[in-house]
């Protein structure tokens, strides 16, 4: 007689994961909001802090005309990719864009009106760095669409200045700053602190100008001193760790009692003029990348991957010969999402929703649980703290644009 088979009642226990594989998957039911960046990676002169994807401008000038070209043909070998997506936010950073004519930054702008569905409302940034514009400039630029600014002062010292490697002055940051203000409404100006020889008093001076300008933004960048620039190599002497927090301090508190927001590390705002172009970065927003060395990260019902643009400009332009403009493109794997997300969104002071996580990533807030993203982080300065978890860390330094 043959022996009763015996059928178990509890399942098999599945196979475990992989090491450093997540256990869930990744199912976004909603596509993120969608931004547009555009780099541009000329300046004047390569700053020595500068550790951005930036080049100088040789003999032979800008090859503006191809260049332009070739930024709508990578936007249009995109479009697949973003097809009924409207595009909320468009940066054009750099590098300097403001090197670019009024009449290219025209055909530009009309160029990605004409291939993508621009929110009528779009915010549109354009970086610009005092001694490369004028009032004239500006109010080209605002006439070809663009409706926000963003200006590189870092500082009105003129010893700090040159150490910086600017190519402006005291009066030409000035005369920038109040140019700006009269062709935009939304103007942010970029300053840093803890700088070579810096002292606290000047700090609160260079604060205190850029208040008495009166624009609605402010980005206070610590100065960083980044692996492959020439500080790196040779490094000048900066302030210690304790006054550099007396001037974060300060610029912090200052900036409170004038209504300005600290909405992001290194980002103040008076209320509801907010950049919303990062703030679409930090919540893990979608972004398409176009330009030398851009980077994008785009989201569709098969997951999110990251691509890159090749650095270099004179191979982007080859590029457009071989129709290849994505050097690179990676899929954001489950158990890599969680710290991406948290590496963007604790930049906030205001922290996250929970249900953002889910809405974002396409995983159950848990997986940020497991993998341990959402636990208090700390410092190990005697000025850290604590915070709850999903709230913006203790300030860290940044380096600015160039």
């Amino acid at each position: 007689m043959t022996e009763p088979r015996i059928i178990p009642i509890t399942p098999k226990t599945a196979p475990k994961p992989a090491v450093g594989a997540s256990p869930w998957e990744a199912k976004l039911t909603a596509s993120p909001p969608l931004s547009l960046y555009v780099h541009y990676p000329w300046c004047v002169k390569k700053c020595p802090y500068c550790d951005f994807n930036s080049h100088a401008v040789r003999d032979e000038g800008i090859p503006e005309a191809a260049y332009i070209e070739a930024l709508v043909a990578d936007l249009e070998g995109a479009l697949p990719q973003i097809w009924g997506r409207r595009v909320h936010s468009v940066f054009i950073g750099g590098g300097t864009p403001s090197l670019i004519s009024p009449d290219g930054l025209d055909e530009l702008l009309t160029a990605i009106r004409m291939r993508v569905q621009l929110d009528p409302l779009a915010e549109i940034t354009l970086e610009a760095n005092p001694g490369t514009v004028d009032s004239g400039r500006f109010k080209a630029f605002r006439q070809a669409g663009v409706n926000r600014l963003s200006v590189g002062i870092q500082s009105f010292n003129e010893g700090h200045l040159q150490a910086l490697g600017r190519i402006h002055g005291r009066a030409d940051a000035i005369a920038a700053a109040e140019a700006a203000l009269t062709h935009f409404e939304a103007v942010n100006l970029d300053l840093m602190y803890a700088l070579p020889g810096q002292s606290l008093a000047e700090a609160e001076a260079d604060l205190a100008t850029a208040l008495a300008l009166g624009p609605a933004h402010l980005s206070c960048y610590h100065l960083t001193l980044e692996p492959n620039t020439a500080f790196a190599a040779n490094p000048p002497v900066v302030p210690d760790p304790d006054a550099s927090a007396d001037m974060q301090d300060h610029i912090e508190a200052r900036l409170g009692a004038a209504g300005y927001g600290h909405y992001e590390t290194s980002a103040f705002a008076k209320p509801n003029r907010e950049c919303r172009h990062n703030l679409n970065y930090w919540t893990f927003g979608d972004y398409l990348g176009i330009g030398a060395g851009a980077h994008g990260k785009l989201s569709s019902h098969a997951g999110i991957v990251r691509e890159t643009r090749p650095k270099s400009p004179a191979a982007y332009l080859a590029a457009r010969q071989s129709g290849g403009f994505v050097q690179e493109r990676r899929d954001i794997t489950a158990a890599e999402l969680p710290f991406e997300f948290m590496m963007n969104a604790l930049r906030l002071n205001q922290g996250f929703p929970r249900r953002l996580f889910a809405e974002r990533t396409g995983l159950p807030f848990e997986a940020a649980e497991e993998e341990g993203c959402s636990r208090p982080a700390s410092r190990a300065s005697s000025r850290s703290m604590a915070t709850p978890s999903v709230r913006q860390p203790a300030a860290a330094t940044f380096s600015t644009n160039c």
